[in-house]
């Protein structure tokens, strides 16, 4: 792979590239993570979106994901571009709701082409909002001819207390029910909580989703931030894949012009402190540790989704003046993180142990 990482960057992990050609979506979901709707006509230029797998190439990113809003009404682009980075062979994965599945022949038409372009992966979202616009019997259309073209293929369904669809509505369903054991075990699903955009609005979800003291120590960093890059559908870019960075200027860091663009969003990501507080310690330990110095932050039980979390860290200016007067008490924590993670771990993945501790780049870490 032609890496050209440079030695000082701190993530040493492989990255993802996520495109956004357009911020319109066929559906008009309460609480869309990416406000998008069927009245957004934000458009990324084709030659952005070729130059951005190009520059995803050339820094060794190990993948590039499609998604949107709903990133099939480009169709045409899209095709190309996936044929693109196969060329370049680099894995692809497409996000989906399947509204182009209508029935089993507009299914297979649709597959096969994705797959004669290169696609490896797709993935359909579903849920209570999606099934408002988007029937459930299309999103199996769409498994049952991703299944006969062998993609990889997953299904995010909305989480909530009071859901109806679920994974069993899927798995019950009659032409799912049809399939042999086998092909039945290729269709991953997962169940994600459906988050309110307001940090500060309580989701309802089953018991035990939402985070506290008692499970709290379950709860990892963010492996999206620092991890993946998102070209949006206005240009921006993202530092990390998650919901409501349309909504957060401090999750946007960079804008797609010139050659170069990629790399110097990831030299800004990694300069932010409070960017790297997020990947490797997490927005729920942040709020923990931030309630702990002003009692008055409440964060037990409000928060199933890690990315509304995050939100409650940027938008609440309390969470905001207790890292501004003490972040400085988690430079040892997060550096020590950064070694055990980028250093430690991976050379002895490597088989190489010759750990550093001294990471140079962080002593000229900003934090903003």
């Amino acid at each position: 792979m032609d890496n050209q990482f440079n030695e000082t960057e701190l993530f040493k992990g492989g990255r993802t590239l996520s495109i956004m050609p357009t911020y319109a979506c066929n559906a008009n979901c309460k609480n869309c993570g990416t406000v998008s709707s069927p009245n957004d006509r934000n458009n990324l230029p084709l030659e952005t979106i070729i130059s951005s797998i190009e520059q995803a190439k050339h820094l060794g990113f190990m993948n590039v994901v499609f998604t949107g809003g709903e990133a099939t009404l480009r169709w045409k682009d899209l095709v190309q571009a996936i044929q693109f980075a196969h060329n370049l062979d680099m894995p692809t994965r497409l996000v989906t709701n399947a509204h182009w599945a209508n029935n089993e022949e507009e299914a297979n038409l649709h597959i096969k082409e994705l797959h004669n372009a290169g696609l490896n992966e797709i993935n359909y979202s579903t849920g209570d909002e999606h099934v408002k616009y988007v029937p459930l019997n299309s999103v199996v259309n769409g498994i049952i001819a991703a299944i006969d073209h062998s993609l990889s293929l997953a299904v995010m369904i909305e989480l909530t207390a009071s859901r109806v669809l679920n994974r069993t509505s899927l798995t019950e369903h009659s032409k799912i029910k049809m399939l042999n054991e086998t092909d039945k075990q290729k269709i991953r699903i997962l169940e994600s909580p459906w988050m309110p955009l307001n940090p500060l609005e309580i989701g309802t979800y089953p018991e035990g989703i939402a985070i506290n003291r008692n499970n709290i120590s379950s709860v990892s960093g963010c492996d999206s931030v620092l991890q993946t890059y998102v070209v949006q559908a206005d240009g921006r870019i993202g530092a990390c894949c998650g919901l409501g960075m349309r909504i957060t200027p401090e999750l946007n860091v960079g804008f797609s012009t010139g050659t170069d663009f990629l790399a110097r969003a990831i030299k800004e990501s990694e300069s932010d402190f409070l960017k790297l507080l997020l990947h490797y310690k997490g927005p729920e330990r942040i709020l923990e540790w931030a309630a702990s110095k002003n009692p008055e932050i409440k964060w037990e039980n409000l928060y199933a989704h890690k990315c509304q979390a995050c939100l409650r860290v940027y938008k609440d200016s309390k969470v905001a003046d207790v890292l501004r007067h003490h972040h400085k008490e988690l430079f040892a924590e997060v550096l020590q993180s950064v070694w055990l993670e980028e250093e430690y771990y991976r050379s002895l993945i490597e088989e190489n142990f010759s750990p550093d501790p001294s990471v140079n780049s962080l002593t000229s870490l900003s934090f903003s």
